[in-house]
């Protein structure tokens, strides 16, 4: 008995290790990424990238977009290391929910046709990250174009003014996050060419004898940048769990970039963030 249970003890230990062994990432298994010095290598990531590392002093890059990388090699004169294929060392991309690290080298004396111009990151490429984030930029623009495709008879709610009508559309919560979908009618003949968009909550009665207290949010995320328009603007804004009593409103302003511009505020009631669906 006591045999078996000591056999048992180091089979059980050799799992431990051999586990412990399967764990690490070696450089013989990552995947290969040639580099010329005449042309630079843009990496491409399916959600933005929150951190790179280059091993080698060799490689500069920097991040044109908030899911591109680029990527240069700088070729050295002094380097007695140039014939044949050499080591560049490792590049680590981390994403929202992953990282991914691929083995650069620089191959002299092939055709340029067989250097990639860009590269993209693929699933198999990537290891998962527990990170605490809920959703993903993917996550989230893909719930935001779902309601894109959402046709409301009525709107929560809706005001005019200067010719701009605006309505709030729907209101979605997905995870700690709030969607706003909000749409801009342009009845001028005058396009409307957005200066900035302030979402704060601000006190829904104000007199004279009271000053007025406003809180302003910033969202995390939009679906389309600002842009002038001409007739429509449609967009999915996302903010932080909020809550404030009802005798606040979270007003939403859009003003105009002249000196002497257009501003329209829409006012969305507590009421209305707590009927909101949710996906």
């Amino acid at each position: 008995m006591k045999t078996m249970i000591l056999l048992l003890s180091v089979l059980f230990a050799g799992l431990q290790l051999q586990a412990q062994q399967d764990a690490g990432i070696y450089r013989g298994q990552l995947p290969d990424i040639a580099m010329d010095s005449n042309s630079s290598l843009h990496i491409i990531s399916p959600e933005p990238i929150r951190y790179v590392d280059v091993s080698s002093h060799s490689v500069v890059g920097d991040l044109p977009e908030e899911n591109v990388l680029r990527l240069k090699w700088v070729s050295d004169s002094t380097d007695c290391n140039t014939g044949g294929n050499a080591d560049l060392g490792i590049i680590t991309v981390i994403g929202e929910s992953y990282i991914a690290q691929y083995h650069l080298h620089r191959a002299e004396g092939i055709l340029d046709s067989k250097f990639p111009a860009s590269f993209n990151i693929l699933p198999e490429h990537t290891r998962p990250l527990e990170l605490p984030i809920e959703i993903t930029t993917p996550q989230l623009r893909s719930h935001a174009l779902s309601m894109l495709a959402i046709r409301s008879a009525y709107p929560v709610r809706k005001t005019e003014n200067y010719g701009i009508r605006a309505k709030l559309n729907n209101v979605y919560t997905v995870g700690d996050l709030v969607l706003l979908d909000i749409t801009y009618h342009n009845g001028s003949n005058l396009s409307f060419d957005i200066d900035e968009m302030r979402f704060k909550i601000e006190d829904r009665k104000v007199t004279k004898a009271t000053n007025i207290q406003s809180i302003e949010i910033k969202p995390v995320w939009q679906l389309y940048p600002p842009d002038a328009f001409k007739r429509t603007y449609r967009n999915i804004y996302a903010l932080k769990k909020i809550t404030f009593p009802a005798s606040k409103i979270l007003s939403v302003e859009l003003s105009e970039k002249q000196i002497s511009g257009r501003t329209i505020t829409l006012k969305i009631k507590y009421k209305d963030i707590l009927k909101a669906d949710r996906f």
